[in-house]
């Protein structure tokens, strides 16, 4: 990916300003509640860094008419790592609701979890900034979605068009939204399921411009990836399921989720613990590289005078953020299990998986995009790692469960915010920011929406129930997957081995594939996660995200001759419109969820139409194209 042409920033230019940061923190609250609602939904997340940049930009330059660059850069910053806060908590403390351990989700604790985790990975990614970020020898380390984001905030202060085109998207995604939520004009989603001989097979999607647009904004090979996920479950393996044990009299469609819900799922659980694991042995001499300059980052940062482009936070602030973290953790594991020694043991075991996950992550986002991070994997991981050690210690049962899911939430929000750092201070360092004004925003940008989750999480459970199963709940499908493994774990429950292993083989042969593509020069890769993801998840949310990564193909294909500033001008617009709908179809989400809470039944039927459901999706589809192809013919 080439790197853009850096702009050259005064030493005096305002970066860390008051409207710089008020700005960062409503965005990063509205991007946190979208992630919250989509990440429950769809169990993936959006970087909230495009985004943020246009807004900022349409705002700080279009409409007050003035702002600098650097300061659109920290608005960004801080929405990011909002996001990932948020990316983090949902993927793990659902999980307690979903296991019995809690019955409701208790707020300090839910605030902590996500606050020392966002904290952590802003700080243990300091000292990896020269050797990942600056450091420029490692040619495999292109960090995309921060070259991506610099070269917006560079070539994209275009002002008020765009972010008049992102509320339009905002406006629509609600409507659609209340469509089927408030009114049931249109179905949730349109599926189906026949008889086929002895098996069954299924068809279905959800109809959502939330899922489109993440197709649109991950691109085709990501989507397809998810996609063949799904198909390798749902179109194959399900069929194949019943071809072996008797398929149930009755409806064959609650036979494919009754098939998929107790066994198939499970090989996607295989397969993202060898692409965990996978992913650690084939970048381990870059972990180990980024641990030692690490260690040597903390001892040195203070060494020499640095210009104002290297300058981290200062050592002797760090050590003190580390120490009080550190303490923090002790005090809330305390609380959660009733014994200092195990608060201390588990404290630990946190602060330590959190610094190794978080060298692995920042290093596997420079490789391959936040897209491909494989955050379930290294949490699987460190959930595994903190459960043995907690059962050699006599944790047993709902104790148990709730300080290794602890650990694991910890652990999983400094890896997402990690990630997301790394891409932030990559988009600094290529627009000659300041590293240690940056952090500071980073740091920021993790308090608002750590204190804002816990009630979100309330009143979408309330409202619409998460990990429930029921029709038109949340699936949670991550917080599913930490529940089933941790009551496995703790003598609560049973996982369905044979399937995880067939998953360890599908992961194992993807992995073979991969290879075989990246020695060939292949554009195009076999990532383990993304399809470990697809398998996981109902067939039904990988088939919109899929037709937005076609969407997206599709113009770029039909744009080729016009050059690549026709393209980029597309696709940015594309982007532009997915990121309004995402953020328009949570928020509504979140809105209807309030009179459901009171008792309200909601949706209010209507027509409740299928033709209706598969129609409005095609118009969204053809208004992203149509506005995307007018885009690139003003270029």
């Amino acid at each position: 990916m080439p790197t853009p042409t850096t702009t050259p920033a005064h030493s005096q230019a305002v970066e860390l300003s008051g409207r710089a940061i008020v700005l960062g923190l409503l965005i990063g609250t509205v991007m946190t509640a979208a992630n919250t609602y989509l990440g429950l939904y769809a169990g993936m997340t959006v970087s909230a860094s495009i985004p943020a940049a246009i807004v900022s930009m349409g705002i700080l330059r279009g409409v007050m008419r003035r702002g600098t660059v650097l300061e659109n850069n920290i608005v960004q910053t801080m929405a990011s790592a909002g996001e990932s806060v948020a990316a983090g908590i949902i993927f793990t403390v659902p999980a307690l609701i979903i296991s019995g351990v809690w019955t409701h989700f208790h707020y300090w604790q839910v605030t902590m979890i996500g606050l020392l985790g966002g904290v952590l990975g802003v700080l243990f990614m300091i000292p990896l900034r020269r050797t990942l970020i600056v450091n420029e020898d490692d040619k495999d380390l292109v960090y995309p979605e921060g070259v991506a984001c610099a070269q917006v905030l560079e070539a994209g202060e275009e002002g008020g068009r765009s972010l008049i085109q992102i509320l339009i998207a905002v406006i629509v995604g609600a409507l659609f939204k209340a469509g089927i939520g408030v009114v049931a004009l249109m179905r949730a989603v349109v599926e189906g399921a026949i008889r086929v001989g002895g098996t069954l097979l299924y068809f279905g999607t959800d109809v959502s411009v939330a899922l489109l647009g993440v197709g649109v904004i991950v691109g085709l090979e990501v989507a397809a990836l998810v996609f063949a996920g799904g198909a390798i479950g749902w179109i194959v393996s399900i069929p194949l399921y019943y071809s072996v044990n008797a398929l149930p009299e009755g409806d064959v469609l609650d036979a494919a989720w009754d098939a998929w819900s107790g066994q198939i799922r499970y090989m996607g659980v295989g397969a993202m613990i060898i692409g965990g694991l996978w992913s650690m042995i084939r970048i381990r001499s870059g972990i180990m590289k980024g641990v030692r300059e690490a260690f040597s980052g903390f001892r040195s940062q203070a060494s020499a005078a640095r210009e104002r482009t290297d300058q981290d936070l200062p050592t002797s602030v760090s050590a003190v953020i580390l120490v009080l973290a550190a303490v923090a953790t002790i005090g809330l594991y305390r609380v959660i299990t009733g014994s200092m020694t195990v608060a201390i043991v588990a404290g630990v075991v946190m602060v330590i998986a959190a610094f190794f996950f978080v060298a692995v992550s920042s290093y596997i986002v420079g490789l391959v995009g936040s897209s491909n991070n494989p955050i379930s994997g290294m949490t699987i991981c460190a959930l595994i790692f903190s459960s043995v050690v907690l059962l050699l210690l006599g944790m047993t049962g709902t104790t148990g469960i709730l300080a290794a899911l602890g650990v694991a939430g910890v652990v999983c929000c400094a890896a997402a915010t990690a990630g997301d750092t790394s891409q932030d201070l990559k988009t600094g360092f290529l627009l000659k920011a300041t590293p240690w004004r940056q952090q500071v925003a980073q740091f920021i940008g993790v308090l608002l929406p750590s204190l804002i989750i816990a009630p979100i999480l309330t009143l979408l459970h309330q409202g619409y129930g998460i990990g429930t199963g029921v029709e038109g709940s949340l699936r949670a499908p991550q917080a599913t997957l930490f529940a089933s493994i941790a009551q496995a774990l703790f003598g609560g429950g049973v996982m369905p081995w044979t399937m995880i292993v067939i998953g360890m083989g599908i992961g194992v042969a993807l992995i073979v594939a991969d290879e075989m593509l990246r020695k060939s020069g292949s554009r195009f890769r076999a990532h383990v996660m993304p399809v470990a993801v697809g398998i996981y998840l109902p067939l039904s949310l990988s088939t919109p995200i899929f037709a937005g990564g076609l969407l997206s193909w599709g113009l770029a294909r039909s744009l080729a001759k016009q050059g690549p500033k026709a393209v980029a001008a597309a696709n940015h617009t594309a982007i532009l419109i997915s990121s309004g709908f995402i953020a328009g179809e949570a928020i509504a989400g979140i809105v209807i969820a309030v009179p459901r809470t009171a008792g309200f039944n909601l949706p209010i039927p209507l027509l409740d139409s299928n033709a209706l459901s598969v129609a409005a999706l095609a118009a969204v589809m053809a208004w992203i194209y149509i506005a995307a192809k007018r885009s690139a013919a003003a270029e």
